[in-house]
């Protein structure tokens, strides 16, 4: 039995974003990037309007809605959407305008209404453990083990989503590579992810042209690819459901492959599990 996965392509409407930054802030360029990413075999767009890359300064919601909405709108009924982004607001217009998951990197705890909307529209959410804000979250971070620290921490937010009103079946859960981590902490979550795993909900993986694939192979977010690959396979051998990238084709790929490699009977299987929630 091959694992299943599910594919969820980046769209970042920002200036700033570490990867590609500005390279799709016009909505033109953003929707016509969304279509090409489900050509390439994304299951979900993952649409955000403000960068959480290290440093990176906070976005007024106003100005977020006008970068995501417009993307949004046009690109309705082509994939599953996400919308990325900590505010309620935001949240709440973008599913609005046809988005159907809230991928939300504050777990729900930037905006104290976000979970009641969760809940009342009955739609998907993932909650990813990140050390501070993105403003601080590089600044000096340290865990007694870091493993421990965010199993705690995801179970933690997934019984406080459960007690808001949010079926647990519509949580996806993200350790958070690159969120307040060092490049150890990072490799160590990839290494010991089956302890996530057994929390019991998909977990997601954004491993994507981050910084620690650049500290390890000294290259530039452009090239990072293979390490890119490398995680994800990884991370797909030891039960991560859900891919973040940025390159779908090329990671869509070498999953297929190592898919049919590793399938197992009874791996968790989230292309299945999210079609059953729509």
């Amino acid at each position: 039995m091959a694992v299943s996965y599910t594919l969820m392509g980046i769209l970042n409407v920002t200036p700033d974003s570490f990867s590609d930054g500005e390279a799709f802030l016009e909505a033109d360029a953003a929707v016509e990037h969304g279509r090409r990413l489900v050509a390439d075999g994304a299951d979900i767009v993952d649409v955000g309007g403000e960068s959480t890359r290290p440093g990176a300064a906070p976005v007024p919601a106003v100005e977020e809605l006008a970068r995501v909405l417009p993307v949004i709108e046009r690109l309705a009924g082509t994939a599953r959407l996400a919308i990325d982004t900590m505010k309620a607001e935001v949240a709440a217009a973008a599913l609005d305008a046809g988005a159907e998951i809230v991928n939300d990197v504050s777990a729900l705890r930037h905006s104290p209404e976000m979970a009641g909307l969760v809940a009342d529209r009955g739609v998907d959410c993932c909650l990813m453990h990140m050390r501070g804000t993105p403003q601080t979250m590089q600044d000096d971070p340290r865990y007694g083990d870091v493993v421990d620290d965010v199993r705690a921490f995801l179970e933690e937010r997934l019984a406080h989503a459960v007690a808001a009103g949010i079926a647990e079946e519509r949580v996806w859960l993200d350790p958070g590579i690159g969120f307040g981590k060092t490049v150890e902490h990072n490799l160590e979550l990839l290494r010991r992810l089956d302890e996530l795993v057994a929390i019991g909900r998909p977990l997601v993986i954004g491993t994507s042209r981050k910084g620690f694939l650049g500290r390890l192979t000294a290259s530039p977010p452009g090239d990072r690819l293979a390490g890119t690959i490398a995680t994800n396979v990884l991370a797909l051998e030891r039960g991560a459901t859900v891919f973040r990238v940025h390159d779908v084709a090329a990671v869509g790929e070498a999953l297929t492959v190592a898919a049919a490699t590793v399938g197992r009977a009874g791996a968790p299987g989230a292309r299945a599990a999210h079609q059953e929630t729509r």
